[in-house]
């Protein structure tokens, strides 16, 4: 009988264990019922290196991006896809570093 209990003990004990990583996620979320903000809740190191390593390479991306938007403009004007070529080489740079949230994956506001 004392096998039984001990093993029951052990086994009741490693299926509490198992499950905390479960509940601190549950624990973890956000509570005001805004779903935009629980999907995009960064944590503090993904916003530092959003700070000192992509936004800087964001910024020199849509000034690059301009300057080649500017160069390739005839061509561009030749084929019919300024919007296009605007967008994909000024627009979408310039959304990532100016209009997303510090450390957020999704650019851009969302209007409900």
């Amino acid at each position: 009988m004392k096998l039984f209990r001990s093993t029951a003990a052990a086994l009741a004990l490693t299926t509490g264990l198992l499950a905390l990583p479960a509940l601190a996620d549950v624990a973890q979320q956000n509570t005001s019922g805004d779903p935009l903000y629980t999907a995009n809740a960064p944590k503090a190191f993904s916003m530092v290196g959003d700070l000192l390593i992509a936004r800087p390479l964001l910024i020199a991306a849509t000034v690059i991006g301009a300057g080649v938007f500017v160069v390739t403009l005839p061509f561009s004007a030749a084929g019919g896809n300024i919007g296009e070529a605007g967008h994909a080489l000024v627009v979408e740079p310039g959304e990532a570093a100016f209009v997303r949230c510090l450390g957020c994956t999704t650019s851009g506001y969302r209007r409900d």
